[in-house]
């Protein structure tokens, strides 16, 4: 029966914490998809700036080649080749930087999201009469956002106290840990204390 109810707790826990990390990385999907369709509109509006330089390009060869009093000097058409050059070389900067941008924004969407530690108060709870009937010594920890009994007892064993979740759950009595709720008091027991 123990461990039907630790295999029904465990798997809640994990079902919880890959629920969580699904939405924080659908939320880095959303805002990669939003970037690149940003970078994708800039790189479509060069491409038209390009396109439209090329017509000019052509045309001035037009009038090049046709002999005419208007025809554009030797000079004007350097001109507007350097300019043609410097836009291509900007162009071929910005995709440059698009793509680099990509590869960082792929790097972040395959970072799996951090999960911040609860960090529990160190002072030993007096004689605190939310405490279980058997005398003990032990810390009080107010639930926050994102808590679990495991997260819990964990931050506390990072801390020096060798504590487990079934030890709190013992020490809490009614306590579900499927129905932590932000600001609930728990009673923290300290195994090693005496």
């Amino acid at each position: 029966m123990k461990r039907i109810l630790f295999f029904a707790i465990f798997t809640t826990l994990i079902a919880r914490t890959v629920f969580a990390q699904d939405a924080g990385t659908q939320q880095q999907l959303d805002k990669l998809s939003g970037q690149i369709q940003d970078l994708l509109a800039a790189q479509e509006q060069q491409a038209k700036q390009l396109a439209a330089l090329q017509k000019d390009i052509s045309e001035l060869r037009e009038k090049v080649n046709t002999p005419s009093v208007d025809a554009a000097s030797s000079a004007d058409l350097k001109s507007l080749a350097e300019k043609v050059q410097e836009i291509d070389k900007k162009r071929q900067a910005d995709r440059e930087l698009i793509l680099d941008q990509i590869k960082q924004l792929g790097k972040v969407a395959v970072t799996p999201p951090t999960h911040v530690k609860p960090k529990p108060p160190v002072t030993p709870v007096a004689d605190d009469p939310t405490t279980p009937a058997t005398p003990q010594k032990g810390y009080e920890y107010v639930v926050k956002a994102g808590d679990t009994i495991g997260l819990i007892a964990k931050a506390y064993r990072e801390q020096g106290v060798k504590v487990t979740t079934t030890q709190i759950l013992k020490a809490n009595p009614g306590l579900d840990a499927n129905k932590l709720y932000v600001g609930k008091k728990v009673f923290i027991p300290d195994p090693n204390a005496k």
